[in-house]
């Protein structure tokens, strides 16, 4: 028998990752620390809002502000959840073994975007949506051939733009790419059938390839903001929906733009620099982190002890003799081989 203590990384008190804003724009959402915060939108105290054992991630705000979509692995590999702020009530949309990406809220509300390996071979993805009330998922853009994430759905509901190829939806975190790295921004008519696709940004003749990832609508959906390293660095991005020549919002030379989130009515956007929140007003706003000082105590610090008994799998000893490495409960644990005792959680 062996007692089991996770490993949990260093004090994340300046990290903040994946913010969103709230409709009326008043209000960021965040991820720090593995839960989830939320912060005024000129910055300052950071209350906790949504605090668990395991992780919590990508908060998006429901069109009325009501609600908080967000994703967890409190029941595995990771399911998506929705937050009504009146009453406190958590439900609970998706089911399945293989974990599931929040992308989108509907601009009525009524439908939950999100991508997910489930159902598509080599670990590729395809879109679904599933209703906001709970319900089964439907695929919205399901190529067989071709991974498909990080959706967004226009404001008429019409037509979905799609991050398609590559394997940035497993390797956003990656600063430059190689070829498999290499992405790009489609239009997806999911009402007529078959679906009809066009593309709209990236597999271009740019020199050093192009990462274009979380294409975002204007409000009248005649546009699409989206991140794209063409040229080297990490920016924003803009084309118009009918297709023409891009256009660089930010300016940035060099560091990390992630997970960008625009306002419903798509005059804000913000996105993670750095570890930190940043802000823009659109179309031509200068950006800036949003200044934070967390208030209230996460629960990813506690120390969970585990009785595995014979549920190991897959052991290995390392070079020296010293220590053992084995898999159990789909994470990888290191313990002395000599001594047992507590094993510490690599993964």
């Amino acid at each position: 028998m062996l007692l089991v203590s996770p490993l949990f990384a260093a004090d994340p008190k300046l990290s903040f990752f994946e913010p969103a804003l709230s409709p009326d724009r008043s209000e960021i959402a965040f991820v720090s620390g593995a839960d989830i915060w939320t912060v005024p939108a000129a910055g300052g105290e950071a209350r906790l809002l949504i605090s668990h054992p395991s992780w919590e991630s990508r908060p998006l705000y429901s069109p009325d502000g009501k609600r908080l979509a967000f994703m967890s692995g409190r029941t595995g590999n990771g399911d998506i959840y929705i937050l009504t702020f009146a009453t406190g009530e958590l439900k609970r949309l998706t089911y399945d073994d293989a974990a599931e990406q929040l992308n989108a809220w509907s601009h009525d509300g009524k439908w939950i975007y999100f991508s997910s390996t489930s159902q598509d071979i080599s670990g590729m993805n395809d879109v679904y949506r599933v209703s906001a009330e709970g319900g089964t998922p439907m695929a919205v853009s399901a190529d067989r051939f071709a991974s498909e994430y990080f959706s967004a759905p226009s404001p008429d509901g019409a037509t979905l733009a799609i991050t398609a190829r590559g394997v940035p939806s497993g390797q956003w975190w990656r600063k430059g790419h190689s070829h498999l790295d290499e992405s790009e921004i489609w239009l997806v008519t999911a009402s007529s059938n078959p679906p009809k696709y066009r593309k709209l940004a990236g597999g271009e003749n740019v020199p050093g390839g192009e990462k274009t990832l979380w294409p975002m609508w204007t409000a009248d959906g005649r546009g699409i903001y989206y991140m794209s390293d063409r040229g080297g660095a990490e920016n924003i991005w803009y084309r118009p929906a009918a297709g023409g020549a891009p256009k660089q919002i930010t300016q940035f030379k060099n560091g990390r733009l992630l997970w960008p989130n625009i306002s419903y009515d798509g005059k804000e956007i913000v996105f993670e620099r750095d570890f930190q929140i940043w802000k823009m007003a659109l179309p031509n706003g200068t950006p800036a982190p949003v200044k934070i000082v967390r208030r209230g105590e996460p629960a990813s610090p506690a120390v969970d002890h585990l009785v595995l008994n014979n549920q190991f799998r897959d052991l290995a000893l390392s070079p020296d003799g010293k220590k053992i490495a084995f898999a159990a409960h789909g994470e990888i644990f290191a313990a002395s081989a000599k001594d047992g005792g507590e094993a510490m959680r690599v993964t």
